[in-house]
C-alpha cells in the first residue's frame, strides 16, 4: 500500500472527522508541534453535545509569551479538569455506553501534564485504548511553512461547519434539538460504543 504523508494537527478530544484523517490506514501520520498556537481552535477545545445544544470545553493556557504549540503550557489556576468531567457526566450519563467507558474516560482528566501537547497525546492514547486502535505516529521536527505532506493543520474549524460528510446517529438530546455533527469523539463513543470504529471509516470528504 502507498502510504500517504498526513500532517496533523494535535487536538483536545478530537472531532469525529479527526480521526477519519487520523486512523485511515493510507496515511502516515505525522503530528505538527511548531506551528505557532492559534487561538480558539480544537487544539485546547472539544464540543460536546450539553442538554442545551453544543457545549465547548476549553483548556486554558498559561500566556507567559511561548508560541510554539510544543510550549504551550495548561494553566491549573481553576479546576477545569473536574469542571469537565462534570459536564461529560451530565451530559452523557444516560447515553447507552457511557457507563461502559466511564473509567477509561475518567482518566483523561486525572492527567496532570505541564504542556498541552502532552496532555491531548496522552489523552489520545486512552482514547485509542478505547476504539481498540494502535495507530502508529510521529511528530515532526521542524516547522515547514508549504510542507510535501498533505497538511490538515487548517483543516478543522472550530467555528464553521464542518466539510466531512457524516451519517446521522442517535445522540442523547436528539429528539429534542436534532443531530449535531461532527462533535468530539467522545459523543460518538458513548453513543455508538462498539461500533464507532465502523462509523468513523464511513466518513468522507
Amino acid at each position: 500500500m502507498n502510504m500517504t504523508n498526513v500532517l496533523l494537527p494535535v487536538f483536545y478530544m478530537p472531532p469525529v472527522s479527526w480521526f477519519s484523517v487520523f486512523l485511515n490506514p493510507e496515511n502516515e501520520i505525522i503530528f505538527e508541534q511548531f506551528e505557532n498556537f492559534p487561538k480558539q481552535t480544537y487544539r485546547n477545545r472539544a464540543n460536546i453535545y450539553g442538554a442545551n445544544g453544543k457545549l465547548s470545553l476549553i483548556i486554558p493556557i498559561n500566556h507567559n509569551g511561548k508560541r510554539e504549540y510544543k510550549d504551550i503550557e495548561i494553566s491549573y489556576r481553576e479546576d477545569w479538569r473536574n469542571l469537565h468531567w462534570k459536564s461529560i457526566k451530565t451530559a452523557y450519563q444516560s447515553s447507552p455506553y457511557f457507563e461502559y467507558y466511564e473509567d477509561k474516560l475518567r482518566k483523561i482528566f486525572e492527567l496532570e501534564e505541564k504542556f498541552l501537547l502532552d496532555f491531548n497525546l496522552k489523552g489520545l492514547e486512552i482514547i485509542q485504548q478505547i476504539l481498540k486502535t494502535e495507530k502508529a505516529q510521529s511528530l515532526n521536527e521542524e516547522y515547514i511553512k508549504n510542507p510535501e505532506s498533505i497538511s490538515f493543520r487548517e483543516k478543522f474549524s472550530a467555528k464553521i461547519p464542518s466539510e466531512f460528510q457524516m451519517e446521522d446517529y442517535y445522540q442523547t438530546f436528539s429528539d429534542k434539538l436534532g443531530f449535531l455533527k461532527d462533535l468530539s469523539v467522545l459523543d460518538l463513543i458513548c453513543n455508538k460504543g462498539p461500533e464507532s470504529l465502523t462509523y468513523i471509516k464511513s466518513i468522507k470528504l
